[in-house]
């Protein structure tokens, strides 16, 4: 598996020489950007051990809750390609951590399962996670935490 390396922050470093930023300051997808570049980093330093993006966690965690998903599903559910997909899962059973069954409903698709290996990862991996969480969202009220998911994620569905 590639090492994952934590994305460079250029903007601090740079808006200490005087940088002028233009219209980026006022714009919502710039400090999205801004905040996904921390959030990944600070997972990845996470995670480090364990070698597991954001990506397949999510990926871990609905084959967990959702056995016996397909492939196409599961595609659906994260936002991506089906193609890209296959390559995440390809990738996971590699490691022994996703198992690929016959589907009981379609012959033509797979129905995913965690592995005994991929349970117990998940569960190491949850605790992190929740850390993480925590000191991404440290300097925010319960209240200011609740809002932000909530005008995030409707933002997500705002791009219809």
């Amino acid at each position: 598996m590639k090492s994952q390396r934590p994305v460079r922050n250029a903007t601090r470093h740079e808006s200490d020489r005087g940088l002028d930023f233009d219209i980026l300051p006022t714009l919502v997808g710039y400090h999205l950007r801004q905040a996904q570049i921390s959030v990944f980093n600070d997972f990845v330093r996470s995670m480090n051990k364990e070698q597991i993006s954001p990506g397949q966690f999510g990926v871990l965690t609905l084959i967990g809750s959702n056995p016996g998903l397909s492939q196409s599903a599961l595609a659906r559910a994260v936002g991506i390609e089906r193609s890209t997909m296959v390559a995440v899962i390809d990738a996971l059973e590699v490691r022994g951590l996703v198992e690929r069954q016959p589907s009981p409903v379609d012959r033509r698709s797979y129905a995913l399962i965690l592995s005994g290996k991929g349970e117990k990862l998940l569960q190491t991996l949850r605790p992190l996670v929740l850390g993480h969480d925590g000191r991404m969202t440290e300097n925010l009220t319960a209240q200011e935490r609740d809002a932000l998911i909530h005008l995030l994620s409707k933002l997500k569905t705002s791009s219809g």
